[in-house]
């Protein structure tokens, strides 16, 4: 596959999941709304985000929560709040929801964005209702768990995976404050309907926000060795106990599926017929490389 079939599938990727259906779902509910929470991941702070949310839901006030900061290079984080407020965004808010880290700062922020704004007819309404947009896979759901944990010490009210598309649609109220009383709209992710570079597209896949058999895992992968390198984010070599860093993913994958034990049995044809030969798994040694780097144990890592 060549950068151009590679731009084409995430083209076609941000497309799925009737964009305009859930944006129109969204906007119809936003009579109810107070405030919209955005969430993003902390990795990948401006690629990404998707301009419609401002273009359909942009009357609202807006909180952007930047979620996965224990993944993120947080050395990064005021050039990028710069960044974000010069497009714009008032408040930004970095969170770990797993690890409950700032969740309590979002209640507060929430309050002191709805009472920059009239609420016009919700005005008499005696209880705060918000609602959460963003992308696929960026933290949506465990998001409002936490926030629901943390101020109603009760458990999950939205399913949370490991990979996009698990919340499907717009659902009924969720609440996640008694005092105050706050309720929420959680939403499906939606991408934007065109992603404009490789780049941002290869940063969204490596995120996880695009399912990865539509890019592939060998092209995500080589595209993950490439950034750690030029980030000078070498722990892999610690965590696959290779001699040094590489830049060649061939040569890599190969090295981390002997490492695993990843290996397959394959016809090979010889000069005296077929016979059975065991090769290093590549797609298995991609996968690894992948998840590691997805859960942290490659190094801390900014892309934008």
């Amino acid at each position: 596959m060549n950068i151009h079939e590679v731009l084409q599938v995430l083209h076609d990727s941000s497309r799925l999941g009737d964009t305009d259906q859930r944006l129109k779902q969204m906007r119809a509910k936003l009579s109810k709304v107070d405030c919209i929470i955005e969430v993003h991941d902390a990795r990948i702070p401006l690629s990404g985000r998707n301009p419609l949310f401002k273009e359909y839901l942009g009357i609202k006030p807006h909180l952007l929560v930047l979620n996965k900061l224990d993944l993120a290079d947080m050395s990064h984080q005021k050039r990028i709040v710069s960044q974000l407020e010069k497009q714009g965004v008032q408040k930004v808010i970095y969170t770990d929801c797993f690890r409950d880290e700032n969740i309590k700062e979002v209640v507060p922020a929430i309050i002191e964005r709805i009472g920059s704004s009239p609420r016009f007819t919700r005005a008499e309404s005696p209880e705060i209702s918000i609602m959460v947009t963003g992308i696929p896979n960026v933290g949506k759901s465990s998001l409002i768990n936490a926030l629901r944990r943390m101020h109603l010490k009760k458990g999950k009210a939205s399913r949370v995976g490991g990979e996009p598309g698990i919340t499907r649609s717009v659902l009924c109220r969720i609440q996640i404050s008694e005092n105050p009383l706050i309720y929420l709209f959680d939403t499906p992710g939606v991408l934007s309907p065109r992603i404009e570079t490789v780049e941002t597209g290869m940063k969204l896949a490596l995120c996880g926000t695009i399912l990865d058999h539509l890019v592939g895992e060998d092209i995500i992968a080589d595209y993950l060795l490439y950034t750690l390198n030029q980030h000078h984010q070498h722990r892999y070599v610690e965590q696959y106990e290779i001699e040094e860093s590489c830049s060649d993913i061939e040569t890599l994958l190969k090295k981390i599926a002997l490492k695993l034990g990843k290996t397959q049995r394959v016809k090979a044809l010889t000069g005296v017929g077929n016979v059975n030969i065991t090769v290093p798994n590549y797609s298995a040694a991609a996968y690894d490389f992948i998840r590691a780097f997805r859960k942290g144990d490659l190094g801390r890592v900014t892309l934008d």
